[in-house]
């Protein structure tokens, strides 16, 4: 089930727990990929709070809203980059895209595999995509009170084997939101220090959120090597009857 693109702008951009969760992901985010410059990026879901930064730096930057959540004007003040599409049919030519960022999408879709095939296609050579999830061992994903508490959660193992059986091969994987999602005024000051604590003791502690990064994998080339190696062989099999000199 998607949110309404109402309910996920009020969260991200008008409560104060959304504001400290947008940072944190993004932060992470922007650890993972530290630049942009001259590539295409694009967000599908509710990725657009995470784009902001490469904005400056990108050669091209889109956000992809699926119907059934519902699309909204950004980034506000400037041209409007934000598009709704269908889930599985996304308004992009293929291979055209070199870093995707997939937020509240995967989770919420009815056809999983379908979205992941569009991802693939999407995705150019090289290409890289992010996968952001509610993690499973999480407290995020048992808080209806967020945008992680709705949909599948998943474990590392999970996403891992779901991309991998759809041609993505999985490089780096980690986890955020360790603060409590309590909108109470203690966990709001307190927030950066659960996040430091979390990110130092992340073997033991399991943050809300799963982020999965992977790359393209394009299936190597059938019957090229097979046909060369041939032919010249074919040209001595007439010469049997040759003496050797």
């Amino acid at each position: 089930m998607h949110l309404d693109v109402k309910d996920l702008r009020n969260f991200y951009y008008r409560s104060m727990l959304g504001r400290a969760a947008q940072k944190a992901v993004r932060d992470e985010v922007r650890g993972l990929w530290p630049e942009a410059k001259g590539q295409t990026m694009v967000g599908f879901g509710f990725a657009v709070p995470l784009l902001r930064p490469y904005l400056p730096e990108a050669r091209r930057v889109v956000g992809l809203m699926p119907a059934p959540q519902g699309v909204m004007p950004w980034p506000m003040g400037q041209p409007n980059v934000s598009v709704l599409c269908e889930e599985t049919l996304w308004p992009m030519e293929t291979g055209r895209v070199d870093r995707l960022v997939m937020m509240h999408g995967l989770e919420n879709c009815e056809r999983p595999s379908d979205l992941l095939e569009e991802a693939y296609r999407v995705l150019g050579p090289g290409g890289r995509a992010l996968f952001i999830v509610p993690h499973r061992a999480g407290m995020w994903s048992r808080s209806d009170t967020t945008p992680f508490g709705y949909g599948r959660p998943y474990s590392t193992g999970q996403l891992e084997a779901q991309l991998r059986k759809h041609g993505f091969m999985p490089e780096r994987s980690r986890t955020t939101l360790f603060q409590p999602p309590s909108h109470k005024r203690f966990w709001r000051r307190t927030a950066q220090f659960w996040e430091s604590t979390g990110r130092a003791l992340s073997p033991v502690i399991s943050g809300g959120v799963l982020m999965v990064e992977a790359s393209k994998r394009t299936p190597a080339p059938t019957g090229g090597l097979g046909e060369t190696v041939r032919k010249p062989l074919e040209i001595l099999a007439g010469k049997a009857d040759v003496a050797p000199i």
